[in-house]
């Protein structure tokens, strides 16, 4: 399982099937939270998960398809997008520099 260093996390994808509703609304969310740490959040679609992400947040129905998308890359399965503790286990490695697993 790879794992990052909150202090190495630049970019953070949010993964999503379809495109809409709630992996948007993370996605900004995620920007304001992490707002003045140097990380940059995008939302695109599993399939097209960019190589420079360093973390991809994604349902955990999608989890498999984002690893074979970005093999090596630490991914964060999340059962629902917005109030998941996976994501504030990502936002806390961030702010405290602590290791994070995926």
């Amino acid at each position: 399982m790879p794992t990052i260093k909150g202090n190495d996390i630049h970019k953070v994808i949010v993964a999503c099937d379809a495109g809409m509703g709630s992996s948007v609304m993370l996605a900004s969310q995620l920007r304001r939270q992490l707002k003045g740490h140097a990380v940059t959040v995008e939302h695109k679609p599993v399939n097209e998960i960019p190589a420079d992400a360093d973390v991809v947040v994604v349902h955990s129905g999608l989890a498999d398809r984002a690893r074979a998308s970005a093999p090596g890359t630490v991914i964060v399965p999340v059962q629902v997008f917005l109030g998941d503790p996976a994501v504030n286990t990502l936002i806390n490695a961030v702010k405290t520099g602590s290791e994070l697993n995926g």
